[in-house]
């Protein structure tokens, strides 16, 4: 059986939702013909599930808890069990809007790092208003980081680039304070110098699969051109919250503008449609999450609040993943 024949295991008890939208999507995506199998408890509790099955998970890690600790002693939590799934071959993905940190720790101890990978990392797609999304990577799985795993970040994330949006060569760059080489702390003009050599004629490395373009700012991350962002996970994570947090505050701005008199009411009802049209692209729900990247198998971590239209879309992403054999691919970006 191939990967394109495995389903993907969803946490049915992952996220604010759980399990209504995390339910009601694998439904959706299997509707869709994609194989979903749910993980979870077996008493009923899940609700309708159709025709899916079931893997039996008696516990819950919930969205505040330790995660170290909870994967460590809720061994038989719907996210240990997910994880075993894809471990075991009976899934080809999986697929968490839960705790981020013990999704990871679940995947990281039951699936196994790749040969080569020092530390797995957190791709997310941003979007680019008008171009194909940017991908940021590490947004959060690694707070502290060395150059040698930030090179990594970069080779695993063009290859992910490449098999998710079919670029040959994407362009990467260096999250920094300034586009000059010599800005940015020892971290940032570390790895910038690494990655410059990875390119330079008569390396004794290969020539990478990507072109590095040097750095961008905070304001370049939604800016498009780029393909690939690379930076450490603190650094990753807050530019991330940082955006869409922006983003949230703008479009009540917006709102509250259009309810304030009676003609910008007007104006608002000829405007709306437009506006929600061109911010259709900047909803995280369409991705569907976030990669792990860096592990013997393909983990989506979806956001907390995801929708049943979330799940959809993040099952989707899995299956397309494991079938292109992404990890295969991983393995070869970090070996050459």
């Amino acid at each position: 059986m191939t990967s394109r024949d495995l389903p993907v295991a969803v946490d049915a008890m992952g996220g604010d939702r759980a399990p209504g939208e995390i339910v009601l999507g694998a439904r959706q995506a299997a509707e869709l013909g994609i194989p979903v199998v749910l993980v979870g408890p077996t008493d009923g509790s899940l609700g309708d599930v159709g025709d899916l099955e079931v893997i039996p998970a008696a516990e819950v890690i919930g969205m505040s808890e330790d995660a170290a600790r909870a994967v460590r002693t809720k061994k038989d939590s719907s996210l240990v069990r997910a994880a075993e799934a894809v471990r075991d071959g009976r899934a080809c993905a999986m697929v968490s809007a839960g705790n981020t940190g013990a999704t990871m720790a679940s995947a990281l101890l039951r699936m196994g790092r790749l040969p080569g990978v020092s530390r797995p990392c957190i791709a997310t797609p941003l979007p680019a208003l008008g171009d194909a999304p940017t991908v940021l990577v590490d947004a959060g799985a690694n707070s502290d980081c060395q150059p040698e795993w930030l090179v990594q970040f970069a080779q695993m994330g063009a290859a992910f680039y490449t098999e998710r949006y079919g670029l040959e060569r994407p362009k990467v760059a260096m999250l920094s304070i300034g586009e000059e080489s010599s800005k940015g702390n020892i971290l940032t003009k570390d790895t910038h110098a690494l990655l410059t050599a990875l390119a330079e004629p008569g390396s004794s490395n290969e020539k990478p699969a990507f072109d590095f373009v040097g750095n961008v700012e905070g304001r370049d991350l939604l800016a498009g051109g780029t393909h690939v962002i690379v930076t450490d996970g603190f650094t990753g994570n807050v530019a991330l919250k940082s955006l869409e947090g922006a983003l949230r505050v703008f479009m009540d701005i917006l709102l509250q503008v259009f309810a304030e008199t009676p003609e910008n009411k007007v104006a608002g009802d000829v405007l709306l449609p437009s506006l929600l049209r061109r911010a259709e692209p900047l909803d995280p729900e369409n991705t569907g999450g976030a990669m792990l990247l860096g592990l013997k198998g393909v983990c989506i971590i979806s956001h907390g609040s995801s929708s049943a239209r979330a799940i959809v879309n993040a099952v989707r992403a899995g299956h397309e993943l494991a079938s292109g054999d992404l990890s295969g691919k991983l393995a070869a970006a970090v070996g050459q």
